[in-house]
């Protein structure tokens, strides 16, 4: 009795990640089956395509932040952060427009071809919570031996930095701020970035390899980009792990949303984290 009393939700999460992941190695002969029935995403696109979305994003948006800035000296500590927000997410908006456009372009079926289907939507959003839950422990032991490494190079003093995201909505109490940020981080960062480096930093890696079983390097190569996208080097190996649980999902189940879903959730959960850390 004493012993089911110090059980957490936390141990919880990890137990049942660790069974799920636990009879995926056992169903798909420890990995190497499991996207043995997975075809190439048939398109048209340029190998350079990709890069079209990513200097929109990359850059056009960043020079539009600096430009708002500019014009508006007079704002101030979290209404200069709103305004931030408020322009990354009109241009997220804009870059995600011009994403769709393309793939009705460039992509076999259009956007079902791209994995944008919305009668896959249900069980994509199940099925995205059980392969977050599966891939959950391994990103846990990713941040504890990088946390590990770290501590033995650096010191014990060494603290991992937190996303900047999550610094401003545990600094800033104020609910349009907040509210923002949710938006940006819960329903735009995962349609960008899951459009942007699996639909297609992926699928043209895939394409362009054009070889048998060519799946995993196109999935580890777009975990790379995505991880290494993100400011902190501290939190790359466990990105790493989640772009690859992405990138899976994308190429098992051939939709976007299960990645979607994935990425929602992670978001969620981080800053639900972050703000009940703060009480």
């Amino acid at each position: 009795m004493e012993f089911a009393e110090t059980i957490t939700a936390t141990d919880l999460i990890w137990l049942a990640g660790l069974i799920l992941f636990a009879c995926w190695l056992l169903d798909t002969s420890l990995g190497r089956k499991a996207l043995a029935d997975s075809p190439p995403r048939r398109n048209s696109m340029p190998p350079y395509l990709p890069l079209v979305p990513l200097l929109l994003w990359f850059g056009g948006v960043a020079m539009a932040v600096v430009l708002v800035q500019k014009l508006t000296p007079g704002l101030q500590g979290w209404q200069k952060i709103f305004a931030d927000n408020l322009v990354m997410c009109i241009g997220a908006i804009v870059t995600i427009a011009v994403m769709i456009f393309l793939a009705r372009v460039h992509f076999a079926r259009q956007l079902k071809g791209f994995g944008l289907n919305i009668r896959t939507i249900i069980k994509d959003f199940f099925m995205g919570f059980v392969n977050l839950l599966a891939t959950w422990p391994l990103m846990m032991a990713a941040i504890t031996m990088t946390m590990f490494i770290a501590e033995f190079i650096w010191g014990s003093d060494y603290q991992m930095q937190q996303h900047q995201q999550l610094e401003m909505i545990t600094e800033y109490p104020q609910l349009p701020l907040r509210i923002m940020i949710v938006f940006v981080a819960v329903i735009i960062a995962p349609l960008l970035e899951e459009m942007l480096f699996r639909g297609f930093v992926q699928t043209t890696i895939r394409s362009f390899f054009n070889i048998r079983n060519s799946a995993w390097p196109a999935i580890a190569a777009s975990s790379v980009f995505f991880a290494i996208m993100h400011e902190d080097p501290g939190h790359w190996p466990a990105l790493f792990i989640l772009g690859v649980c992405l990138g899976y999902s994308y190429e098992k189940s051939g939709s976007l949303f299960r990645p979607i879903f994935i990425h929602l959730f992670f978001n969620a959960y981080s800053i639900t984290a972050a703000l009940f850390l703060e009480t």
